[in-house]
C-alpha cells in the first residue's frame, strides 16, 4: 500500500493493456463460464440483478502516489467497464472513518461498492452492512480477515516478499539487510513480512534481516531506519514494503547519513521496493534504488470495476486461471481472490511501456 496507512501488492510483464481490456470486453460479452474461472449463477447476488445502479468507490488514503494513480484509473476504468461510479470517497487511514464511508453509500442507495481497506478485521462491520442490505462488495489491495465479498482484486502479497527476497540474496551475498514493514494488522504486511523472512531463512542463511515495523507510516519508517542505521553502519541491502510511503524517507535518511551511494559504487546499499510508482522508476533510473515490483493500480482499478459489474449481475465465479494472465484462488476464508500479475521492474525493463508507471503524466 502506500500513504501514512496502506495495506497491500507476482510475476510477469503480462500481455499489454490494450489486450487484456479487449480480452476483458470480450469476456463480458459473452457467458462467463467461456472465460477462464468465471461461471454463470442462476440467482443474483444483490443489486439489480442486470448490472445497473450507482456504485460506490471507496479509498484508503489519497497521501501516496500509488492511491493518487489508482484514484486517477477509477472513473477511466469504471467508463470501460460500463459502471456508473459516483465521485470516489477517501477514508484518510482511518479504519472508523471507512465503515462510516460505507454506510453513508449503502445510506445513498448505491448497489455496488468497491472497497480498498484499511483494516482487514475492521472492515468486516462494513461489509456485514452491506450485506444486509443486499448490495454486493469488491475488495480492492486488501483481502477481508471475514465478511462476504464478491472477489478480492489483488496481486499476491507472498511473491512480494519472496521476490524481494530472491532480488536481495542475488545482489547481496552476506551480511545485514534491513525490511521495512508495512502493518502488521493488515494481511498485505503479514504476508511480505513473513514471506520475505522465511525465503531469507530457506535461500540465503548468510544475510541477517533485521526489521522495522513502520505501519506504512512515512515518518515511522524515517525515524526507526536512522537509528536502526546509527547502530549498524553496515548494513548492504533494504527491503521497503511500499514505496508510495517509504521511498522519499529512506532517501532522505541515506542522504543525511552519506550512505547514499548510486548502484556500481562502493558502499552501494542494494534497496527493493513494492508499487511501482513513477518516483521508484526515477529512482531507479538514477541507480538511487535497484528494484521494485510493479502493483498494478490500473488493473486494480479495471478489474474492481469489472467485477463489481458482474456481482451486480448475479454473476459469481470459482478458482482458475482467468482470460487476463492471472488466477482466482480460495482463500482460508472461502473468500475468492483474483491475484494480478505484478512484474518485477529493474533498469533493464524500467522503461517498458506496458508499466503503468510510466503512463502516468
Amino acid at each position: 500500500m502506500a500513504g501514512r496507512t496502506v495495506r497491500n501488492r507476482t510475476s510477469g510483464a503480462g500481455t499489454s493493456r490494450a489486450v487484456r481490456t479487449a480480452a476483458a470486453a470480450a469476456c463480458a460479452s459473452l457467458v462467463l463460464t467461456a472465460c477462464g474461472s468465471t461461471k454463470d449463477s442462476a440467482a443474483p447476488a444483490g443489486g439489480e440483478g442486470g448490472g445497473e445502479g450507482k456504485v460506490g468507490v471507496i479509498l484508503p488514503l489519497l497521501t501516496s502516489p500509488f492511491w493518487q494513480s489508482y484514484n486517477d484509473y477509477v472513473p477511466k476504468m469504471a467508463k470501460t467497464e460500463d459502471v456508473d461510479a459516483l465521485k470516489t470517497v477517501n477514508s484518510n487511514s482511518d479504519p472508523s472513518q471507512q465503515i462510516t464511508d460505507i454506510n453513508n453509500q449503502l445510506n445513498q442507495g448505491v448497489k455496488g461498492l468497491v472497497v480498498a481497506p484499511l483494516d482487514s478485521a475492521a472492515i468486516s462491520a462494513g461489509l456485514d452492512q452491506a450485506e444486509r442490505k443486499g448490495v454486493p462488495v469488491v475488495a480492492v489491495d486488501v483481502a477481508p480477515e471475514k465478511g462476504k465479498v464478491a472477489m478480492v482484486v489483488r496481486a499476491n502479497n507472498v511473491a512480494y516478499g519472496e521476490k524481494a527476497c530472491e532480488y536481495l540474496g542475488k545482489q547481496v551475498k552476506t551480511g545485514k539487510v534491513v525490511q521495512i514493514m508495512g502493518d502488521l494488522a493488515s494481511v498485505n504486511g503479514r504476508e511480505r513480512s513473513e514471506a520475505f523472512r522465511t525465503c531469507v531463512k530457506k535461500k540465503f542463511p548468510k544475510l541477517k534481516v533485521l526489521e522495522i515495523p513502520a505501519k506504512w507510516e512515512s515518518d515511522t519508517a524515517a525515524s526507526k531506519l536512522d537509528t536502526l542505521l546509527n547502530s549498524n553502519p553496515d548494513i548492504k541491502g533494504i527491503y521497503m514494503q511500499a514505496g508510495g510511503v517509504y521511498l522519499a524517507p529512506t532517501l532522505q535518511t541515506l542522504k543525511s547519513k552519506k550512505m547514499l551511494k548510486k548502484a556500481g559504487e562502493e558502499g552501494h546499499i542494494t534497496v527493493i521496493s513494492n508499487d511501482g510508482i513513477p518516483q521508484e522508476f526515477d529512482a531507479i533510473r538514477k541507480g538511487q534504488i535497484d528494484a521494485t515490483v510493479s502493483q498494478p493500480a490500473d488493473a486494480y482499478a479495471k478489474y474492481g470495476m469489472y467485477y463489481i459489474k458482474a456481482a451486480m449481475s448475479g454473476k459469481k465465479f470459482k478458482p482458475g486461471p482467468t482470460d487476463h494472465d492471472s488466477t482466482i484462488v480460495k482463500l482460508p476464508s472461502g473468500i475468492l481472490e483474483d491475484q494480478l500479475p505484478a512484474p518485477l521492474v529493474t533498469k533493464e525493463n524500467v522503461d517498458d511501456s506496458e508499466l503503468w508507471g510510466n503512463t502516468v503524466k
